[in-house]
């Protein structure tokens, strides 16, 4: 029971936002009372650490699995692009901003995983890009790795790109060309123009 109170929640918070969904949504969901899930767990924000636990550790096993797959640091940076648009794909738009203003010990969980994994990950694609002469060697590494992380949870911000106005998948994609177009050397780029069609990603990236 406790498992299909996580998923479920995750499903609806996924599908809504965190501050929508109510427990009484979670029992709806699942057909059972609202004092069942109380059994459980204390109250949403118990089941929330969790589900959002869950997801960073799903989402360190699919980079874990892109890292092997790739060939080189460029590959690696687009096919990570798919896969954000797999997982992104039926998030609500306003999922981490209900996260960052309601629940702060959840977001302090996805601050600590931005900062020690997705951080490094960033920062070890791009050194590796340099010393494969695939990315300008002048590049400020350090910066790169806080701006690129931090694009992706400003596309998440209503307030700066509002839903009525913005698709959050396609404002990903732009922030992630303009990243990678922004530290391909020449090299890189002879070598990104020979596989950006098979990936999909130029195409996508222009999707509305």
């Amino acid at each position: 029971m406790k498992d299909r109170i996580i998923k479920a929640a995750c499903e609806l918070f996924w599908r809504y936002g965190i501050k929508s969904v109510t427990m009484d949504d979670i029992a709806k969901e699942l057909g059972i009372s609202k004092r069942t899930i109380y059994q459980h767990y204390a109250d949403k924000e118990a089941i929330l650490a969790l589900v959002i636990e869950e997801q960073i550790n799903s989402q360190k096993c699919e980079m874990e699995k892109l890292d092997e797959q790739a060939a080189n640091p460029i590959e690696q940076m687009m096919y990570a692009s798919q896969q954000m648009r797999d997982t992104l794909s039926d998030m609500s738009p306003t999922l981490l901003y209900d996260l960052k203003k309601y629940y702060p010990a959840a977001w302090e969980l996805f601050q600590t995983y931005k900062h020690e994994f997705i951080l490094k990950s960033i920062r070890d694609n791009l050194v590796q890009g340099i010393e494969l002469g695939l990315y300008r060697p002048d590049i400020d590494i350090e910066v790169l790795c806080v701006l690129r992380v931090e694009q992706v949870v400003m596309a998440f911000d209503p307030t700066l790109f509002p839903s009525k106005k913005f698709e959050m998948m396609h404002v990903q994609m732009q922030f992630l060309l303009h990243f990678l177009r922004g530290v391909l050397s020449e090299k890189g780029f002879e070598y990104y123009n020979t596989i950006k069609d098979k990936t999909e990603f130029e195409i996508n990236t222009h999707e509305k």
